[in-house]
């Protein structure tokens, strides 16, 4: 389950605050995430990389909202982005720029220009194509771009195909038996500063022994390329630690660091590492209510308020997250049921065949371990406005984001041109 929701009493707690309570307040469905729990990630897995200099970056696309951001900012993680509006929300709460990697297979020039601008410290480049782009805008600036360049090994890891990114088959990075001529090409182009390796490949791994397997690649590079003359200061595993949703056995930041430090600790080398997933992954849940409850001849359906375009993960990855009815009664019987939402698609759905206490209309429950690409990936599909995002800190919490209204839904449409152009019922023939 999600870290710091616990049980008080029968009453399901985020950290010091009743979740019930925000359900009243703030409404369903609602996003509510455990500052301390964020933190406390965040300080393991830095105690674990201590014994080699390191930087952590966050990975915006995990968690974009400005409230989680600040918190991360403020004690002094740095971020991995992906696009231009990831590196304007950073602008917004103030980061440090020098503590920014812009990572991603498809940034625009206008996206790498405002990069160079806001001084960021690395881009991770994929592509020969993509650095001669980013070379003529830093020869234009008449400022260095310093770079990774990312490999990719064809090793296969992560919890469903569409996120695994380290294979032959995959889009990122360079291919490894090209990868020491791809960086000789790199230096020399004008106006870059290949200074790192990257290497991600893929998300939601149980296994840490694919990273020894990274490490090892990685070191091997960086000798090669030392042996030339080359730079190499960083190493870049990127991110994709798992995270507990319903009965993984996950490894901690100490399984890691014991995983990759043999092989590079000694190239006095900088780490770097984007954990998105597991560092917010399980400090969130989703708070839903009950609609109804429905009975079949073959199946028991609790119809919520919450549904795949708050939460796709079930649908489009088939994730299992644990669920919980915020009163919990022993009393209850459970029994296998479909927990579903109001959307007009038969995989709205947040569980199938689950055996959870049999829940009235009016009840709540939440979705463990919903605070890594939940929200972020949420949509207005079947115009429906967007959940409330909370931050819990001890006993006070503060709304981060308020619910959608009616009129966001349409925010920037204009129906205008168009109705002024097609004849009124009045006028028609």
């Amino acid at each position: 389950m999600s870290v710091g929701i616990h049980y008080r009493g029968d009453e399901l707690y985020c950290d010091d605050v009743d979740l019930a309570e925000i359900a009243a307040r703030c409404g369903t469905p609602t996003y509510v995430y455990s500052a301390d729990a964020i933190l406390e990630r965040l300080a393991a897995l830095r105690h674990a990389l201590a014994p080699v200099p390191h930087q952590v970056c966050y990975a915006v696309k995990t968690n974009s909202n400005l409230g989680v951001l600040a918190l991360l900012a403020h004690a002094g993680c740095g971020f991995d982005i992906v696009s231009r509006g990831e590196l304007a929300r950073l602008h917004r709460i103030g980061a440090d720029p020098q503590r920014v990697v812009f990572a991603g297979a498809g940034k625009r020039a206008d996206e790498m220009q405002a990069a160079l601008e806001a001084g960021i410290g690395t881009f991770n480049l994929e592509s020969v194509a993509e650095a001669e782009i980013l070379s003529r805008l830093a020869t234009a600036r008449g400022s260095p771009a310093r770079i990774a360049l990312r490999i990719n090994p064809d090793l296969e890891a992560g919890g469903h195909h569409y996120i695994s990114t380290g294979t032959a088959a995959d889009k990122f990075g360079v291919e490894l038996p090209a990868a020491v001529d791809c960086y000789r090409r790199l230096a020399r182009l004008p106006g870059l500063e290949p200074r790192g390796l990257h290497c991600h490949i893929g998300s939601q791994i149980l296994d840490v022994g694919v990273y020894r397997l990274v490490a090892e690649i990685l070191a091997g590079l960086t000798r090669s390329l030392r042996a030339e003359g080359l730079r190499v200061d960083d190493l870049n595993f990127g991110g994709g630690l798992g995270i507990r949703y319903l009965d993984e056995q996950p490894p901690a930041g100490a399984d890691f660091a014991a995983a990759v430090l043999p092989a590079v600790g000694a190239l006095g080398v900088r780490l770097v590492v984007e954990p998105g997933r597991y560092l917010i992954g399980n400090a969130g849940v989703l708070l839903a209510r009950v609609l109804y409850r429905k009975e079949t001849a073959r199946k028991t359906f609790l119809v919520v308020d919450a549904g795949m375009n708050d939460l796709v993960r079930p649908s489009l990855y088939g994730a299992r997250h644990e669920i919980l009815p915020l009163c919990r009664d022993g009393r209850r019987p459970c029994l296998p049921v479909d927990v579903v939402g109001p959307l007009c698609e038969s995989g709205d759905f947040l569980a199938c065949g689950r055996q959870l206490p049999c829940l009235d209309a009016g009840e709540l429950l939440a979705v463990g371990s919903a605070g890594a690409y939940g929200f972020s990936m949420s949509s207005n599909y079947n115009s429906r406005p967007r959940a409330a995002e909370v931050l819990v800190r001890g006993a006070a919490y503060h709304v981060v984001r308020a619910r959608e209204s009616l009129e966001d839904l349409w925010r920037g449409e204009d129906p205008g041109a168009v109705a002024d152009s097609v004849p009124s019922r009045d006028d028609a023939p």
